[in-house]
């Protein structure tokens, strides 16, 4: 079978660090590609899941999501909910996901 050739550019630290891996796993780096290529092909999907990753909630942040939540629920005339009222919404609404 004829070959070819595929490059690819990544960054240096990264490059050592996989070739170190492949090379304690008893295979080069071309033989690692080689092989997730094979799987891509045979499984017709990536082999592994690829999710962004959780997204860092600050102190700063998460006030100000509670502040703009507060202000929608102003503007929406709940902004005076007593801790009971509010628990009574939680579960009616969690009744209707139920039911």
């Amino acid at each position: 079978m004829p070959q070819a050739t595929f490059s690819v550019r990544m960054d240096e630290g990264l490059k050592r660090q996989f070739d170190g891996l492949c090379q304690e796993f008893g295979m080069t780096a071309s033989t690692a590609i080689n092989v997730f290529a094979r799987a891509v092909v045979r499984e017709r999907r990536i082999p592994f899941d690829i999710a962004a990753p959780e997204p860092e909630v600050s102190r700063d942040s998460a006030t100000r999501a509670f502040m703009a939540l507060r202000a929608e629920a102003r503007a929406n005339g709940i902004g005076d909910l007593s801790q009971d009222e509010i628990n009574e919404e939680i579960r009616l609404t969690r009744e209707e996901r139920e039911a």
